[in-house]
């Protein structure tokens, strides 16, 4: 049986928009409308942009730069992060078990960054 889309009102800076979605999309759509609304209030309070228009659009480009940074800080190669993982847990596992002693000082080997002790400031994961 093919479902026939619903039609959902949303209100955007007091103007009301009807739309066609799925059922299941409903809520995603909801959302979006509340966050949409909420950033052109944002940008109309500032004063700075005038007319629905343009506040729209500079809305829609926050937003998209928004998506960017999130898409961004999610690509780091999937390699070098399970490589960091398995690094971190292996560090995580000797101090469960107590061992600190990494061998004799004079045959340690220099630490990379990768090596190095957690500075929370630096790591990444």
């Amino acid at each position: 049986m093919i479902e026939e889309p619903l039609q959902l009102t949303i209100k955007i800076l007091d103007k009301e928009y009807r739309i066609a979605c799925d059922f299941h999309e409903q809520d995603d759509l909801k959302a979006s409308a509340r966050l949409l609304d909420g950033r052109m209030r944002e940008i109309r309070q500032t004063g700075r942009v005038i007319g629905t228009d343009r506040i729209a659009v500079m809305a829609a480009l926050n937003i998209a730069y928004d998506l960017i940074q999130v898409q961004r800080a999610r690509s780091v190669p999937e390699g070098d992060l399970t490589r960091r993982l398995q690094q971190l847990q292996e560090r995580v596992n000797h101090a469960l078990a107590g061992d600190t002693d990494d061998g004799p000082a004079d045959q340690a080997e220099p630490e990379t960054p990768a090596q190095s002790s957690l500075d929370a400031p630096r790591e990444r994961v």
